[in-house]
């Protein structure tokens, strides 16, 4: 009975859940309240500056780099020339020739930093060249004594030798201060050297034969006065006035500076000093005025032609007013000279002439790497020699020239 009713129940709940259920729900009608809104006017908010500005890196480079490329301007021109000559044993024999080889290396370097009125240049050139060459000379004995054939005629070897054919370095810097559109005044030193030893020739390389070597001679100028500058770019001449300008000459190795004796008292070797004829000083000043004229020009659309110029001159006339035994006249000093007593502080002295130096350079490219240059250079300094010296060197060879402008 009572499993009847269970299942009578258990019968009844699944019938329920079975049947689908209904539901009615009933929204009351709601109405909302009408208000009005008011906006404020712009005069009663209260106003918030926004600043949009921000650093950038990026900008800040470009803008400082900008800048550089303004004040700064830089020329660096590097080339190497050379030659070579080269012939056998046989081609000697029956025609005849030297083997030679031939070597120059420059480097011209021009930076100039500006900066509203105030600017200052900097330049510097050096060449440095060395050539070889078969020279004959004698065959020695280990006693010394020369080595002769059976007819007694000395023998000969043929030896290829290093010689330097340039060697030079000069340092020039001119700051200055702008006065107008084309005048400014300011001040230029200059200096110059040599890097390796000289000798008197190519087959006389020994110590005794040495007549210069790095700041043997040295050359320092100092002058402060007045620059121009031609406003023409197809004349670009620059010209330096200075009435207060300073010259010195420098000879540090007293070993070429004086006179060298053997033990026999036989001069082995000749005195180089530069116009420094007191031997126990290494370096004479002088003071005056100088001027200075300088042109550079390209010409040509791709500016295959380039011409370049400096003439340079000093008068030592306030060292002049203070020179002690002066004597004016040649006939007078060579008389004066041959009574000299041999004190250094006595001896006679001609009167400071005007020193000169021009230097001219001429670039001619036949391509962008390619170039021909000729370089003349004219000196006067009767102090050192009483006749004008002159050099001219033609060469060929690779060449490039980088400029930020």
């Amino acid at each position: 009975m009572k499993r009847i009713l269970f299942c009578a129940i258990f019968a009844l709940g699944a019938m329920l859940v079975a049947l689908p259920a209904h539901a009615q729900f009933t929204i009351d009608r709601v109405e909302a309240k009408k208000e009005s809104i008011q906006f404020q006017t712009a005069d009663t908010l209260k106003q918030t500056a926004a600043d949009m500005e921000y650093f950038s890196r990026a900008r800040y480079r470009a803008e400082r780099a900008a800048i550089r490329k303004e004040r700064n301007t830089l020329e660096i021109t590097s080339g190497l020339q050379g030659t070579l000559t080269s012939y056998n044993d046989p081609w000697v024999d029956v025609s005849g020739g030297d083997n030679s080889i031939a070597i120059v290396a420059n480097l011209y370097l021009y930076h100039k930093f500006t900066k509203n009125l105030f600017s200052v240049e900097t330049k510097f050139e050096g060449k440095f060249g060395y050539n070889r060459m078969k020279v004959e000379m004698p065959i020695f004995d280990a006693a010394g004594d020369p080595v002769v054939d059976e007819a007694g005629n000395q023998v000969m070897d043929r030896d290829g030798i290093w010689f330097k054919n340039q060697d030079e370095f000069a340092v020039q810097i001119s700051p200055s201060w702008k006065m107008s559109k084309n005048w400014s005044y300011g001040a230029t030193l200059k200096f110059r050297t040599q890097i390796a030893n000289g000798y008197v020739s190519r087959t006389e390389q020994e110590r005794k034969d040495l007549k210069s070597s790095f700041m043997t001679p040295g050359y320092l100028d100092l002058s402060i006065g007045l620059k121009y500058a031609c406003p023409s770019k197809k004349v670009p001449i620059k010209l330096d006035l200075s009435p207060l300008a300073l010259s010195a000459v420098y000879a540090n190795n007293s070993w070429i500076r004086r006179e060298q004796h053997d033990a026999d008292g036989n001069r082995i070797k000749k005195a180089f000093n530069y116009g420094i004829e007191d031997p126990d000083k290494s370096s004479k000043y002088e003071g005056g005025s100088s001027i200075q004229i300088d042109f550079d020009r390209t010409f040509g659309k791709n500016e295959y032609l380039r011409y370049r110029t400096t003439l340079f001159s000093f008068w030592g006339w306030i060292t002049n007013l203070g020179l002690d035994n002066k004597v004016r006249k040649w006939d007078d000093y060579k008389q004066a000279l041959e009574e000299w007593d041999g004190n250094i502080k006595h001896k006679p002295r001609l009167p400071i002439h005007p020193t000169v130096r021009w230097e001219n350079t001429i670039d001619i490219k036949a391509t962008k790497f390619l170039t021909t240059s000729i370089s003349f250079q004219l000196y006067y300094n009767r102090a050192q020699n009483t006749s004008i010296q002159t050099k001219t060197l033609l060469s060929v060879g690779l060449s490039y020239t980088f400029k930020n402008k």
